[in-house]
């Protein structure tokens, strides 16, 4: 450790160290017939006498108890003959008690050869503390797995514990005298030694400060947590610094694991909520893309079978049979021309058997490439271009996930990393798989519902007529538009009665799918046997409640109107359903005031009829809910909405038809039967 030093012509002085001052060692004389000669404050301070108490009295009278003097005689006796001794002698203090006082003497002669014993004494009590602080620092410092290092007001070496010359991998006689970066090069040497002349300058330590770097005993970059503390005597001198060296390269790791592992649980969460909102593919794989992308990936897209799109058998890639694949989605988490390498969304791709993506769904297991070289790159890209493209992009890793649901393989998760520089690994397989299971079944319940849907509609369009049945005085149009999800049951219905006499009918079977689709038929097919009879609009109904109620929990709403051109007039019956619109040709239009019933179904309540006058240029308008509904509003604005339109109608049936959808349900989320009917001039 370099002091103060000071120079003075040929004298050269140094700062004298602190530790004789916490000992407090003290000086007496005693000449050769033991009376005390010099008396130092030192001894003053340990055993309270003045100097002038002190002075030439007897030593072993003033300071030894009467039982200690034969053995302080003794001692004194052998060093007045020369004789070194040193220990602990208990002397008394002026106040009365004994204090345990540790020794170093010798004699000394005077001029003229007289001896005199010298005595440098401390109390012991100091000295034992002393001593057991030495050894536990010493304990401490070189047992410690912690590194520590002592350095100088130069930031040079002092010294260094075993474990930091473990760490360094440089001994200590190595870096004794010499600066961090002298050694130690590859550690960031700048901020080290600005932390430690801002310990120095400061006085305030710095704690748990982070290194990355390597020593000459390590291959790769490690991490240490670095300490720092100012060391000063007991007056206030500045030493130097010590600093504490703890290799954090585990815990980091761990720490890093454990945060991995959180985040990888947070894009799992996120998947619950986020994949499968709605039961459309392409929707479906879009929300795969946005969630893999750039939690997992910097570049994803979702290929599906072309059976799944179709939604039909799903049939197995087995063998050396090439793939058909459809692209679905592909999302890149930076802009990239890597996306315009993916298969262009909606296209269809074939794949042979050698390709990667072929081999994902024939084996249905992950293929993990953790690096890609030019080889690999060919069997990931649909051609030439894009594999230039991918590896111009910086595509370095690659992993392909089977989409399987049910047992059956649907397509695939494509996934890769581009500025990510980690490549893909077993932890990313596992989590990728399961956002790819969960993306699966939502696919899927999508492709199942598609072939319900498809079905449903199939039926729905069979029941329903080809083309409205044009009667001789009216002008007819109607319009069927299913709803974007699931399909319903509505109907509608135009049957010819006799001369003159045409009758009509809408009704909407409460709820989806195929279902409600087969009950729809059984009630069409049924009003149509029941209006051969031609019953009036009551009864017919009654009848169809009859039916409705046969066929277990079946509800639908009816509306049955028989327009007679001979007599002018309509007679319209409700069950259950909204009132029909009459539209005059004065440009009036009003919701006709039926008796509302009961739907189909119910039972138990007889219907009511009622007659309406059906002009020349008149317009009577019947529909499903589903064209004036709407979750976000109340019945009533819809039904007000299209009584306005209804006021001034276009003069083609056809047209009037679409602007009623157009303007009422342009994308609806129920079914909507809309039939029109004019009486003509």
């Amino acid at each position: 450790m370099h002091g103060d030093v000071t120079t003075g012509g040929d004298e050269v002085t140094a700062a004298p160290g602190g530790l004789l001052d916490l000992l407090r060692v003290a000086a007496v004389v005693l000449d050769g017939l033991g009376h005390i000669a010099l008396w130092s404050p030192e001894i003053e301070h340990l055993l309270g006498y003045s100097a002038d108490e002190a002075l030439g009295q007897r030593a072993d009278l003033l300071l030894v108890s009467p039982e200690n003097r034969p053995r302080g005689r003794e001692l004194f006796g052998q060093v007045r003959s020369g004789a070194r001794w040193a220990g602990v002698f208990p002397l008394r203090h002026r106040d009365g008690t004994e204090r345990a006082v540790e020794f170093r003497t010798m004699r000394l002669l005077d001029s003229e050869g007289q001896p005199h014993l010298l005595g440098l004494a401390t109390d012991a009590t100091t000295v034992r503390g002393v001593e057991r602080d030495l050894a536990l620092s010493h304990s401490l410092v070189n047992q410690t797995p912690l590194g520590i290092a002592v350095f100088d007001n130069d930031l040079r070496w002092v010294g260094v514990n075993p474990a930091l010359e473990r760490m360094n991998g440089v001994p200590e006689s190595a870096v004794i005298g010499r600066r961090v970066r002298e050694v130690l090069p590859d550690l960031d040497v700048e901020a080290i030694e600005a932390r430690m002349r801002h310990v120095l300058e400061t006085g305030k330590p710095l704690l748990d400060q982070q290194t990355i770097g390597r020593t000459v005993a390590d291959a790769e970059d490690r991490a240490y947590s670095e300490s720092y503390h100012r060391i000063e005597d007991t007056n206030g001198r500045v030493l130097g610094l010590a600093m504490a060296v703890l290799d954090v390269t585990e815990r980091q790791q761990a720490a890093a694991e454990v945060a991995q592992a959180r985040r990888r649980l947070a894009v799992i969460a996120d998947a619950g909520v986020r994949i499968g909102t709605t039961l459309d593919l392409r929707q479906t794989a879009r929300e795969l893309t946005d969630v893999t992308v750039p939690h997992v990936a910097d570049l994803a897209a979702v290929d599906v079978l072309e059976s799944v799109v179709a939604h039909g058998t799903i049939t197995p890639v087995t063998g050396d049979a090439p793939a058909e694949f459809r692209a679905l989605a592909v999302a890149a988490g930076y802009p990239t021309d890597a996306i315009h390498a993916a298969d262009p969304v909606g296209e269809l791709a074939t794949y042979g058997s050698s390709r990667i993506i072929t081999q994902c769904v024939r084996n249905a297991r992950p293929v993990l490439v953790e690096r890609v070289d030019g080889q690999i790159m060919r069997r990931i890209a649909r051609d030439a271009r894009a594999a230039q493209t991918l590896h111009e992009a910086g595509v370095h890793s690659y992993l392909a996930l089977p989409l399987m649901a049910r047992g059956r393989v649907l397509g695939t998760l494509s996934l890769y990393r581009t500025v990510n520089e980690r490549p893909f690994d077993e932890q990313d397989r596992v989590l990728a798989s399961e956002l790819a299971a969960r993306a699966a079944i939502c696919f899927d319940n999508a492709r199942l519902y598609g072939r319900e849907r498809t079905a449903a509609l199939t039926l729905q369009r069979s029941l329903l007529p080809s083309a409205p049945v044009q009667r001789e005085g009216l002008d007819i149009a109607a319009r069927y538009r299913p709803a974007l999800s699931e399909v319903g049951g509505d109907w509608y219905d135009v049957l010819a009665l006799g001369p003159g006499r045409t009758g009509l009918v809408v009704g909407d079977v409460m709820g989806k799918g195929v279902q409600a689709a087969a009950i729809m038929g059984q009630l069409s097919t049924a009003a149509r046997a029941l209006a051969r009879l031609d019953l009036p609009p009551a009864e017919l109904l009654g009848h169809l409640d009859d039916i409705a109620g046969s066929l277990g929990d079946a509800i639908a709403t009816c509306v049955y109107a028989v327009c007679d051109l001979g007599s002018g007039t309509c007679a319209l019956s409700s069950a259950g359903h909204l009132p029909p619109v009459l539209a005059t040709a004065d440009g009036a239009a009003r919701l006709v005031d039926v008796p509302g019933g009961v739907p189909l179904g119910v039972g138990g309540v007889d219907f009511s009829t009622v007659e309406l006058e059906l002009a020349p240029g008149s317009l009577l308008a019947l529909y499903t809910d589903g064209l004036v509904e709407n979750r976000r509003e109340p019945i009533d604005a819809g039904l007000t909405t299209l009584t306005r339109l209804l006021q001034t109608p276009d003069p083609c049936l056809e047209k009037t038809g679409d602007t009623l959808l157009n303007a009422l349900r342009p994308e609806p989320d129920d079914d909507v039967a809309l039939l029109l009917v004019r009486a003509r001039a």
